[in-house]
């Protein structure tokens, strides 16, 4: 049986990746997709979500949910239009659409009931804002979900935002920091082994030209323009959402570690953000075991991403 995710993100290149990643994939089931502010504004993430169902011509599942327009900081969003174009998907402008249903936050209740028999997961691939007010409005029902897998942070390795912050977690620390704090059985995926699942430009020549998704070769060519122009000796674009994603049916993909974790809640600064494991060997066992603990990916066998992301995405499933 395919595993039933609902996936929160902010639709910009790489979730749509991953969404297209979930359509050809019959080993998951996104079950609801909730669009937030991040990558663009939610109006826009929300267009893009829909842009793709018609596109692959997909059914009434997933739900489309309006998530979040801005964080919990108080603050107007960033956008990014030179990551992931105007509207998110690099060079595309996805058609207007009048009529399309849009449900409201609250169908997440409806989604978690149905589907909690279901070892549902929860896939949140953008700011955490949407997922930390299920927690404050909802804590009792969030324990009927199996998981989270949550893209967001850096380890030891230079920040996407700042020195030492990644995107996710810098754009709402306050969401991170209460995510962590309250949801059980979390997977943390960030840039340690996102940044080593790159795809490189013949990758997406060769899925354009055998492949469904022609969509993706636009979209990563622009995104990949990006990243070189940053850094001249990246061999193609870091696929952050995808691997998320993967890892919740192909774990044996990643290397974990299980560590105690800490968010930075500055409002402004290099530091906030940045997520911080504490490693030290001397600290008393039995004082660590009452800190809560988060597996954290520390390293990506590219092998295996590799295989598996060129047999989906040229029409196979693995």
């Amino acid at each position: 049986m395919a595993q039933k995710v609902l996936l929160f993100g902010d639709i910009g290149i790489d979730d749509t990746v991953s969404l297209i990643y979930a359509y050809l994939n019959d080993q998951i089931e996104i079950v609801g997709v909730v669009a937030d502010y991040g990558n663009v504004p939610r109006e826009k993430a929300l267009a893009n979500v829909r842009y793709i169902k018609e596109l692959f011509d997909i059914p009434d599942k997933p739900a489309v949910i309006s998530g979040a327009e801005m964080p919990m900081t108080g603050e107007v969003p960033t956008f990014f239009p030179e990551i992931h174009g105007e509207y998110g998907l690099g060079p595309i402008v996805p058609p207007t659409v009048s009529d399309y249903q849009t449900e409201n936050f609250f169908e997440i209740v409806n989604i978690i009931e149905k589907y909690q028999d279901d070892d549902l997961l929860i896939v949140n691939i953008g700011r955490l804002t949407s997922l930390a007010s299920l927690f404050i409005l909802y804590k009792s029902l969030m324990k009927k979900i199996k998981g989270f897998y949550i893209m967001g942070g850096a380890f030891w390795v230079p920040g996407n935002v700042t020195s030492v912050s990644e995107a996710n977690f810098y754009s709402d620390p306050i969401a991170a920091k209460l995510v962590l704090e309250n949801a059980q059985n979390v997977t943390i995926i960030p840039l340690n082994v996102t940044l080593q699942a790159i795809v490189t430009p013949q990758m997406v020549d060769y899925i354009a030209d055998i492949g469904k998704a022609k969509i993706i070769k636009p979209m990563l060519d622009y995104y990949y323009n990006f990243y070189k122009n940053r850094n001249p000796s990246i061999q193609g674009s870091p696929m952050h959402d995808v691997l998320t994603l993967m890892a919740t049916i192909h774990e044996d993909m990643l290397t974990f570690d299980t560590l105690p974790v800490t968010i930075v809640q500055l409002r402004k600064g290099v530091a906030r953000g940045q997520s911080i494991a504490d490693i030290r060997p001397y600290i008393n066992n039995e004082e660590n075991e009452k800190r809560k603990q988060y597996r954290i990916a520390f390293q990506l066998d590219y092998s295996k991403f590799y295989t598996n992301f060129m047999t989906v995405m040229t029409g196979g499933n693995t």
